[in-house]
């Protein structure tokens, strides 16, 4: 029985041996498709790498000679060359962009830069947000209050990492309009916000003070900002 059995399994394992190297001619190739799509997207993957980091070390190098232009205009247009595949670079550029033109004192242009990050959706919102606040900072004397009042309370909703200068600049149009208790007001909710950075907790407290008001220490969070 022992000799019976071991001939059966003998003769088992030689069908399964058989079956296996007639799957293998029958389906090898596709083995050898899955090995040759791994292959080839390792490639492609690597590929792609290298293209990105050319095209940021290209855009770096772009910008540090634009920045070598004697003048704001000079290095504004030079900025303004550059071309940016990625997004977010491209409100790096524009950013830096505005920066000189309002070195060089034109104000029209650095907002026209801002402006164009600000409304671009692919682009990070908080890239956008702080466009949105320079540009608005940049026209306190040309843009009225209440287009400038409109924007900084856009910034200033929950969620916004922007929200308390955002506030900070609606006390500041309170403030111009003659609204003293309303800017006190918002100065106290910025001075009891936990999210307060020392140096905004600091301009809370002087202008409270400067403007007749008395600070309400008693919930203030202790900063280390």
């Amino acid at each position: 029985m022992s000799d019976t059995d071991s001939f059966i399994d003998e003769v088992t394992e030689e069908v399964r041996r058989d079956r296996l190297y007639g799957m293998l001619r029958k389906y090898g190739w596709i083995g050898g498709l899955v090995v040759l799509l791994i292959v080839g997207g390792a490639a492609w993957s690597e590929y792609q790498k290298a293209q990105a980091r050319a095209q940021a070390e290209a855009l770096g190098d772009g910008m540090l000679a634009a920045l070598t232009e004697e003048t704001p205009d000079a290095r504004v247009s030079a900025l303004e060359e550059l071309s940016a595949e990625n997004p977010t670079a491209g409100a790096l550029v524009a950013m830096l962009a505005a920066s000189e033109a309002q070195q060089g004192d034109n104000l029209a242009t650095a907002v026209a830069e801002l402006d164009a990050i600000a409304v671009n959706g692919d682009v990070p919102v908080i890239y956008r947000q702080i466009a949105s606040f320079k540009a608005l900072t940049l026209q306190a004397e040309t843009l009225d209050a209440a287009t400038r009042r409109q924007g900084f309370e856009a910034l200033a909703t929950a969620g916004s990492q922007l929200r308390l200068l955002a506030s900070e600049q609606l006390a500041l149009i309170d403030v111009a309009e003659g609204e003293t208790e309303a800017a006190i007001e918002r100065y106290q909710n910025i001075l009891q916000d936990a999210a307060v950075t020392s140096d905004l907790q600091q301009r809370a407290l002087q202008v409270i003070v400067a403007l007749g008001g008395t600070p309400d220490l008693e919930n203030v969070p202790t900063t280390g900002n």
